[in-house]
């Protein structure tokens, strides 16, 4: 009995702090609309979470499941997952907003966590990690390989890169993102120019209970190299030549008048 009014009284207080949230969030409830053949429905996710792991405080945006922004809260600004969005980042209206909403979390993590601890299961996922390219490959030039993690809750992770079992340096930061559901996903970049002899491999620890996932990246079905391509045509138009000089001998050859 004691154990439920513990809960009870925590869940209270719970509630009262949400009534702490501006009446900005309340939305009022609109109507259900009447889509029109050939319309779709889009999804935009604004996402903050706090957690006592690494990372320990984190905001994303995504579109349809795509992430758009995370934000680095050490120097309050927006940063795009990908170049293309970077002129999106530098709207900062919100800053007020994101603001409370940091202080908010933190305050939910001090106030809430201990007396909730152990009270609510913890719900945990085992990371999934794949690394794929972004461009098609062709050897010698410039790439960049993806490592894409999947089913990640609590959004706490590290992600190492290797070459040929040796540590990567100068990666770029981990983007850690919710989805529908409040799973989260995470992508890690890695800036390479690939060779024929390439082994990399994406090291993905969960931190909350140590779990590694290990995905590998070995070159395969890679385009034709400029020189390759360079040889292919000269072979080509060899042998082209030589089909017409060979053409021209027979036909000089068979107009030939037969001799008695």
């Amino acid at each position: 009995m004691d154990h439920e009014q513990n809960q009870g009284a925590a869940l209270l207080q719970l509630l009262q702090l949400l009534w702490l949230l501006p009446h900005s969030w309340a939305a009022p409830e609109a109507p259900t609309p009447v889509w029109r053949d050939g319309l779709q429905n889009h999804t935009f996710l604004h996402t903050v979470y706090c957690q006592n792991g690494t990372p320990s405080l984190g905001l994303s945006e995504a579109y349809d499941k795509d992430q758009l922004f995370s934000f680095d809260f050490s120097q309050n600004s927006r940063v795009p997952r990908l170049p293309e969005f970077a002129d999106w980042a530098k709207d900062q209206g919100d800053a007020s907003a994101i603001s409370f909403d940091k202080e908010f979390c933190q305050m939910m993590i001090q106030e809430i966590g201990p007396q909730l601890d152990g009270k609510i299961p913890v719900a945990r996922g085992f990371p999934v990690a794949e690394v794929f390219m972004m461009k098609p490959l062709e050897y010698g030039k410039a790439n960049t390989l993806v490592c894409f993690v999947s089913n990640l809750f609590p959004p706490t992770l590290s992600v190492n890169w290797q070459h040929h079992s040796v540590p990567v340096e100068g990666v770029s930061p981990t983007f850690v993102s919710a989805t529908n559901g409040l799973i989260f996903q995470a992508f890690s970049y890695l800036n390479f120019t690939p060779e024929p002899s390439d082994v990399y491999s994406c090291i993905v620890t969960h931190e909350i209970d140590r779990y590694t996932a290990v995905a590998f990246w070995v070159p395969q079905n890679a385009l034709p190299s400029d020189l390759l391509e360079n040889v292919l045509c000269g072979i080509a138009f060899g042998l082209g030549v030589l089909g017409i000089i060979v053409g021209t001998v027979l036909i000089i050859y068979y107009q030939k008048p037969c001799s008695d």
